[in-house]
């Protein structure tokens, strides 16, 4: 018989906790943009959403977000095992061709501008944009579904060399050539032929080391 996701959520608890007693659990399956799961602990009493693509996920998957979720929230170490069932389902095909289309359906891309003070409109394609703060710790990210590149503003200055600009945009513009990958239950994010590739940018030591300051 297949145990609710309250059961799985009391079992992770007393795993955890096994002297403490077990608090009152609202457990829901929500529509969030992205594959998200979020806990709370509000008067004594433990919230959890859970995304509704994984709904449907096997027992040992709940199982392990369970244990991920009250981990975190109680700041207990998070087993390697439990980590890995739950990375490999998340990144198995299927669930990620689903991600990929709630995100379109679901989310909303913010696009603030191309135009800069040095871009001046002339972007081609994926669609590129400033972040909307100038954030020093993501300075740029590629989102594939909605085929944006999204530069931090702390680039769009008069002492910022243009090649560090330029690094920046073919870094991720080797994300749309070089997808993430999983191998066993590892994310594979800079494969060896994207490093490889990366190094062919004409001022790739000077742009390492500028964004090294920043």
């Amino acid at each position: 018989m297949r145990a609710e996701p309250v059961q799985i959520f009391h079992e992770a608890y007393r795993e955890l906790r096994p002297r403490a007693p077990i608090p009152e659990f609202g457990i829901e399956f929500f529509k969030f943009s992205n594959i998200n799961n979020t806990i709370r602990l509000r008067e004594g009493r433990i919230l959890v959403r859970i995304s509704d693509l994984l709904e449907g996920a096997p027992q040992p998957v709940l199982r392990a977000i369970a244990h991920i979720l009250l981990a975190k929230l109680y700041r207990k170490q998070i087993a390697a095992g439990q980590a890995a069932c739950y990375r490999k389902h998340i990144a198995s095909r299927n669930i990620a061709a689903k991600s990929h289309l709630v995100r379109q359906m679901r989310g909303r891309k913010r696009i603030s501008s191309a135009l800069g003070h040095h871009f001046y409109g002339l972007l081609g394609r994926p669609q590129m944009t400033w972040s909307a703060i100038a954030s020093r710790t993501n300075l740029g990210h590629f989102d594939p579904a909605h085929n944006t590149i999204v530069v931090s503003r702390i680039f769009d200055g008069a002492q910022v060399p243009r090649y560090a600009v330029e690094y920046l945009v073919y870094h991720e513009m080797l994300h749309l050539k070089y997808p993430v990958k999983l191998r066993g239950s590892r994310r594979c994010v800079h494969s060896t032929a994207f490093q490889a590739e990366e190094k062919q940018f004409q001022h790739f030591e000077e742009a390492k080391k500028f964004l090294a300051r920043l």
